[in-house]
């Protein structure tokens, strides 16, 4: 079935695997794990200022508009402005979710990340490998030159896996995290300061139809 939908839409095939973690995009046939991922523990402290706005929605409006948000992204997947909605298995458990996003990928060379992971996954370095897998996959398979990312300050947790991968500090700006003002801590993370995950990454399925689909290839 995996080969079915991938030759009906190639993101399917995308796959990036290091040791029992596998990375790929969500799947309806996930949804039902979706759901109760996005109805477990994400964090120790459900009241601190970097809680995800939508997390304090109601379990049924987090859950449509998750799907939908799901939904939108994998067909909105074009190569002037992209986002690879990721699913974190471990082993057979899906644990989180990974996303890399650009803009103008042909001509910038820069995408941005964010993810999350079910507390009881967190604390096994899981947190830090699929973000070091997400980056391989940036670096070193579509040609990125630089990966941005950020964190609301006082989140020193994600500030922490951010450090594990080689990410710097880059400035802060004011944001919006539902109807909260926050701070956010941005970093960055190159080729050169990358630091890549001790065992090997393995990236499957980049077609050159996906190529073509986030503009990997296009000239800039």
């Amino acid at each position: 079935m995996d080969d079915e939908l991938a030759e009906l839409y190639a993101p399917f095939g995308l796959r990036i695997s290091a040791g029992d973690i596998t990375l790929r995009l969500f799947r309806d046939s996930d949804l039902p794990a979706y759901a109760e991922l996005i109805s477990s523990p994400l964090f120790p402290d459900e009241t601190a200022p970097h809680v995800f706005d939508w997390w304090a929605r109601d379990p049924v409006v987090r859950l449509r508009e998750g799907q939908q948000w799901l939904w939108r992204a994998r067909a909105g997947l074009e190569p002037r402005n992209w986002t690879l909605t990721m699913a974190v298995f471990d082993g057979d458990r899906l644990v989180g979710s990974q996303d890399v996003a650009a803009r103008d990928f042909s001509t910038r060379r820069v995408v941005d990340s964010g993810s999350y992971l079910r507390l009881d996954a967190q604390g096994g370095g899981i947190g830090t490998l699929m973000r070091q897998m997400i980056l391989v996959l940036a670096f070193d398979h579509l040609g990125a030159l630089r990966a941005e990312s950020g964190a609301i300050v006082g989140n020193e947790r994600s500030l922490a896996v951010s450090r594990r991968c080689g990410y710097q500090l880059n400035g802060t700006k004011i944001t919006m995290n539902g109807d909260r003002r926050v701070e956010m801590q941005r970093t960055v993370v190159t080729p050169t300061t990358f630091i890549r995950p001790e065992i090997d990454v393995s990236v499957r399925g980049l077609t050159a139809e996906l190529r073509e689909q986030l503009g990997v290839d296009a000239a800039g």
